[in-house]
């Protein structure tokens, strides 16, 4: 009987042709860049860094805002994916403005106000992060930005202090943790003490939680409301804390927010070129600054206002005369 089986040539066989080979693939869709609105009522400010995000490919400056109602409004148009927003500003500032925003995007504090009690309001009042000037870099900005939209929180140093001294000031009942976990027993069978008396754990004293804003629980979000709030933001705190000498009541100097923020970072070592690049201001501007604090300090140079102002200069807490 004859060999039905085909012979093989050893040439290889094209493959079965694609039904939808010749359709043209759909083009491709461009990625949706974040959307960004900065709300700063210094406007050299709001404009470094609309021109530092929106260098970059996947985020766009979609508004700026002077203040806390211009950012609501800017908000409630644009419906960016995050906002960034300073604390303190003129008519509606931002810890007044921070309930109504954060019901519409993830909202990260972008400010100079270092103060223990403002991070833990901004933070209660729904704040996604706390940046401090001064304590990150362009490309650090850029993440926090890109992370807020992922639900992923940034702060900074100081930040990050004031939020550690609220959880070790609050007290609360004990949580219910998994079985095994934070028994007593555990800690003695190795020697280790368990009257609470034995254990006081190092910590800075902070200020009260509580600094005078008593949001209402729903506010009706409207923009003719936010008006109506203004709360009391207290003037620049010292950062010298339990253990060191008491700072002196810098009150008496005068120094406009701005000037003290600059007196802070003098007495921290910076020169103008980098006072200039931390405050988004010119050098001009800087001396200007300067000029006008040591006339107030009753000062002739820079170690003599920064230790006035640190209060280690032996008339701080005397009159200026």
């Amino acid at each position: 009987m004859p060999d039905q089986t085909p012979h093989s040539t050893g040439a290889p066989q094209p493959p079965p042709h694609h039904p939808f080979a010749d359709l043209p693939l759909p083009p491709a869709q461009p990625a949706r860049r974040l959307r960004v609105v900065v709300a700063d009522d210094n406007p050299v400010v709001r404009a470094g860094l609309t021109a530092l995000l929106s260098g970059r490919p996947d985020i766009e400056v979609v508004a700026e805002a002077a203040d806390g109602r211009q950012a609501y409004e800017a908000a409630h148009q644009h419906r960016p994916d995050v906002v960034l927003l300073d604390v303190r500003m003129p008519g509606v500032d931002g810890i007044s403005a921070l309930p109504y925003l954060v019901r519409i995007a993830p909202v990260v504090m972008l400010t100079y106000s270092r103060e223990s009690e403002i991070v833990q309001e901004a933070l209660r009042r729904g704040a996604g992060g706390y940046l401090v000037h001064g304590e990150f870099t362009a490309d650090q900005l850029v993440d926090a930005v890109r992370d807020i939209k992922e639900g992923r929180a940034h702060f900074t140093p100081t930040a990050a202090g004031a939020l550690l001294a609220q959880l070790r000031q609050e007290r609360g009942p004990v949580p219910s943790l998994p079985e095994g976990l934070g028994r007593m027993a555990s800690a003695s069978a190795y020697g280790i003490p368990t009257s609470a008396e034995s254990y006081t754990p190092h910590q800075h004293a902070v200020p009260p939680a509580n600094f005078g804003v008593h949001p209402a629980p729903h506010p009706p979000t409207s923009s003719e409301n936010l008006s109506q709030v203004q709360p009391h933001v207290g003037q620049s705190s010292s950062e010298w804390t339990s253990g060191r000498p008491a700072a002196p009541d810098r009150s008496r100097f005068q120094l406009s927010t701005r000037e003290a923020e600059i007196m802070d970072l003098i007495a921290s070592g910076m020169n103008n070129q980098q006072i200039a690049a931390t405050c988004f201001i010119s050098e001009k501007t800087v001396k200007n600054h300067i000029n006008r604090i040591f006339a107030k300090l009753h000062s002739t140079s820079r170690s003599e206002a920064a230790a006035k102002w640190i209060g280690t200069a032996p008339d701080t807490h005397r009159g200026l005369g």
